[in-house]
């Protein structure tokens, strides 16, 4: 069955669906992860932090899940995370700490490469 809401990995285009299922410091976190744009740091860990949350690497195209699309498995995770939004919201600045630190090591090696690439 082929959805058209269904995606590999959880999908930042509905993340404005999310924002308004839980508190104001998740609304805000939501909003600020948003208006960051796609390649920042912000957006990257709450998309992150959903896709392990929704279990996205275990979804495939015969699953119920999948069948049903990302939105709603998205929104049945955030309703039945027994997490409280503090909780959620520690969980979001430790996966951005991840994910800065995956970037830096990123550009620190890609730098690395290009000065040896230029000594030669």
């Amino acid at each position: 069955m082929y959805n058209p809401d269904t995606e590999l990995l959880f999908p930042p285009r509905i993340l404005p669906d999310l924002r308004d299922l839980r508190s104001a410091p998740w609304q805000e976190l939501v909003t600020t992860a948003i208006a960051a744009g796609p390649a920042s740091p912000e957006q990257i860990a709450i998309v992150l932090m959903m896709a392990r949350m929704n279990n996205c690497a275990t979804c495939n195209s015969d699953s119920y899940r999948a069948m049903k699309g990302c939105t709603i498995c998205a929104r049945q995770s955030l309703k039945r995370c027994r997490e409280s939004d503090q909780q959620l919201i520690e969980v979001f600045h430790s996966t951005r700490e991840e994910v800065k630190d995956y970037l830096q090591k990123k550009t620190s090696y890609h730098q690395d490469d290009l000065s040896d690439h230029l000594q030669k």
